[in-house]
């Protein structure tokens, strides 16, 4: 039966070709943006470049004061991360660093745009960064207050074009000189949390980031479990060790701060009251609806336009005993299988669009690419069209009369 149904949806597409067109067009170049729009997300979710090691950590991104009248978030000051969260007996290893601060530098006349980060030694080890060339700085340059430097691969190419090798040369950022020792593959900006260009100790910096007794200011936080079996523990500890922090103002009565997995850092909004996972989770989901739903009423009208042209097929058909569900189902089989041709156009478009997007280099470092789970949902988008512009023209077919539907054709 499936057979027949294969055989008589593409004798309909092969008879207006023009209507099949319009449709394959329309459903292809929805389904492209679709696909594009997942590759984005699974390379935020899924790419776990430097922080390969995702299930034995917790991110410290946000820290939250808050009273009946007022309330005040951001980052987390280098005071209270030394103060309090290295007190914590759990983790088996601490990494702080700064959040992205932009300057310029200039190389021949040429204006550079850096983002710059300051870290601890242990940053380097709780991360897996992919050296190209020389190492990270150590504990003990870190404590001497060694004006050293990691910069990225892209900064690299910048600043010092095509020269063999630059361990050992200066970079001069914000009129300070810094020696180059390790070069890494840089992170895409997608992961803002771990992406700059110029990184340092936090020794060498130009204010005095421990001074500062508040406990928000402008760095992050992971921790790292021994086992992953000890992550549960390890964030337990963290809430009980908050829980107890003092109040630096008489004005708040609450303090919010969490250790939370990749995914919960990554969209926390830094407000208690507005859960960033559930803003971005609406904003897409009222994307995705908009996206397919106004396609998905074209594509209504046109098969309700041909199921008019096809009224003498009904009436006949109903005549010699075709029960409604069975004429919906071959329509909406029918209407599937166009939405299935159109996914495998789709895919060529994708992969087209991709390659353009990332010559284009719209986000440095950033590479997407079709994988499984990009392929699934395009199957999912293909499947979810098909029913969405194919369910209303076939219950208009099921509640078709056969003397009404002979009478039309």
């Amino acid at each position: 039966m499936l057979v027949n149904y294969f055989k008589i949806a593409i004798a309909v597409l092969k008879r207006r070709k023009f209507f099949t067109f319009i449709s394959i067009f329309i459903i292809s170049f929805t389904i492209t943006i679709l696909v594009v729009l997942a590759a984005f997300i699974d390379k935020v979710v899924n790419d776990t470049y430097p922080d390969r090691n995702r299930s034995r950590l917790l991110y410290i991104t946000k820290f939250e004061e808050s009273g009946p009248q007022s309330m005040n978030s951001g980052a987390l000051s280098f005071y209270y991360l030394n103060r309090y969260v290295k007190t914590l007996k759990r983790p088996a290893r601490i990494a702080i660093s700064s959040r992205p601060q932009g300057t310029n530098t200039y190389v021949n006349n040429k204006k550079i745009s850096i983002n710059y980060k300051y870290t601890d030694a242990a940053y380097w080890e709780v991360l897996d960064h992919d050296f190209l060339e020389g190492k990270p700085f150590t504990a003990q340059q870190l404590a001497n207050g060694e004006r050293v430097a990691v910069i990225s691969e892209r900064l690299r190419k910048e600043y010092f074009g095509n020269a063999p090798s630059v361990v050992g040369q200066y970079i001069e950022a914000d009129a300070v000189r810094y020696r180059v020792c390790g070069i890494m593959k840089s992170v895409p900006p997608s992961n803002y949390l771990f992406s700059g260009d110029l990184f340092l100790p936090y020794t060498v910096a130009k204010t005095d980031i421990a001074s500062s007794k508040d406990y928000r200011g402008n760095f992050i936080c992971v921790l790292e479990a021994p086992t992953r079996a000890d992550v549960p523990a390890m964030k337990a500890e963290y809430e009980q060790m908050a829980a107890r922090l003092p109040m630096t103002n008489n004005q708040y009565t609450h303090i919010y701060t969490h250790a939370d997995s990749y995914l919960n850092a990554y969209l926390r909004s830094g407000n208690e009251k507005k859960s960033g996972m559930r803003i971005v989770s609406t904003v897409v989901t009222i994307f995705v609806l908009l996206v397919m739903l106004l396609p998905a009423m074209n594509l209504v009208n046109i098969n309700v336009t041909r199921i008019m042209e096809r009224s003498s097929e009904i009436g006949v058909r109903k005549a010699f005993g075709a029960s409604s569900k069975v004429l919906a189902g071959q329509f909406i089989i029918e209407n599937l299988i166009l939405t299935l041709i159109s996914g495998l156009v789709s895919v060529v478009l994708s992969l087209i669009a991709l390659q353009l997007i990332n010559r284009a280099n719209l986000l440095n470092d950033l590479h997407l690419s079709l994988n499984f789970n990009v392929l699934l949902v395009t199957l999912l988008a293909c499947l979810v069209f098909g029913l969405l512009s194919g369910a209303y023209p076939a219950w208009r077919m099921s509640r078709m009369q056969v003397i009404n539907a002979l009478k039309a054709s």
